[in-house]
């Protein structure tokens, strides 16, 4: 998967490669789905939701340019398994999923794994998740018609947001950086397509 999938295509990052090898992506699809867990798509995961492609995780991990020093978190939990990845990159990362049965397993895989620098929370994160902020990085595996506009606000200096942008039918990948200033360095990184952000209410 990683060779193929993933420097293959351009993912050169050490440190996102190096974590990507190291997590077991079969312990976070359904087991009826384990045969197909290192393939080159995305997966049903149960509650509507989807594992992302391996590319995609690896894409918007190097997209934020996540370091070890880094206080990362992630909108949209799913399954755990970019948090998971993450968690062998940065110093903390905070993994917010509004569907309380994923968060709840995916809290159970990392335990199981011993990995104890990824908190997972059952919350709605279409605004972020003020308590620990700011956040050296923020990714959002789903995509929002428009950027939420809360997201921004809880970004480090120099801290980089990424997110898909757009409806179903035409969803750009889209990194923002914190300047020094306080505004916004936007980068479009190319077509994408996810599952739509959803908040907690609906």
């Amino acid at each position: 998967m990683v060779d193929n999938q993933i420097i293959a295509r351009g993912i050169s990052d050490p440190r996102v490669i190096d974590a990507m090898l190291q997590v077991p992506r079969e312990l976070f699809v359904p087991e009826a789905a384990r045969a197909l867990a290192y393939s080159d798509q995305p997966l049903a995961i149960g509650e509507g939701q989807t594992i992302s492609q391996p590319y995609i995780v690896a894409l918007m991990i190097e997209a934020a340019a996540i370091g070890p020093e880094d206080h990362v978190l992630e909108i949209g939990a799913g399954s755990g398994y970019a948090a998971a990845v993450m968690g062998r990159i940065a110093r903390t990362v905070h993994a917010v999923e509004r569907l309380p049965a994923l968060a709840r397993a995916a809290g159970e895989r990392m335990r199981a794994l011993g990995i104890d620098n990824v908190t997972i929370i059952a919350a709605d994160g279409t605004r972020g998740w003020r308590a620990h902020a700011p956040y050296d990085a923020i990714l959002v595996p789903a995509a929002a018609a428009a950027l939420p506009p809360e997201l921004p606000d809880q970004l480090a200096p120099r801290g980089r947001l990424v997110l898909p942008l757009g409806p179903a039918s035409q969803q750009r990948l889209i990194r923002l950086t914190r300047r020094e200033d306080g505004g916004l360095a936007e980068a479009d990184l190319g077509d994408v397509r996810f599952v739509p952000l959803i908040a907690a209410d609906g």
